[in-house]
């Protein structure tokens, strides 16, 4: 019930802003040069408890490809309605990503973690690629990823 309730309030932030208290969030993806095909990549959020809270963006359009995002996967049961209207097409090697979205202000500092799965056709699965807390003190501070992220930095 606590995640439906999470995945409910993060789903109204994101399609109904006035009905919550949100703000405008640039999250922008930079991936290294790695040799590959275009990345998936899924971007999603977890509670202070590691519980799956819902999904903000999916970069790369094809259902089937979608078990290889490992953590969301498993997080999601590979629902696609998590996706639905959210997605874009995958980021090629050397390209950045950039999305602009309305986010409830419950989600910052109140022990909220962005997660982004990645995984490239032919090349290893990188789940968990980036894990970074929700705060107001990280924005504008860049991540790097553990394989195919170069960086990853949220802007308010």
């Amino acid at each position: 019930m606590k995640s439906l309730l999470g995945t409910l309030a993060l789903t109204t932030a994101l399609t109904i802003p006035g009905l919550a208290m949100a703000r405008s969030v640039t999250l922008t993806t930079t991936l290294n040069n790695y040799g590959g095909d275009g990345a998936y990549l899924a971007l999603y959020v977890t509670d202070a408890s590691g519980a799956y809270a819902g999904s903000l963006w999916m970069a790369g359009g094809k259902s089937k490809y979608y078990e290889h995002l490992r953590d969301w996967y498993r997080a999601t049961g590979g629902d696609t309605a998590q996706v639905n209207g959210i997605t874009g097409a995958s980021v090629g090697a050397g390209r950045t990503l950039e999305v602009t979205l309305d986010l409830a202000d419950a989600l910052f500092d109140a022990g909220y973690t962005l997660h982004i799965d990645a995984a490239v056709e032919d090349l290893r699965d990188s789940p968990n690629e980036v894990a970074v807390p929700l705060t107001a003190e990280g924005a504008g501070t860049p991540v790097q990823g553990r394989r195919y992220i170069a960086s990853f930095v949220y802007d308010m």
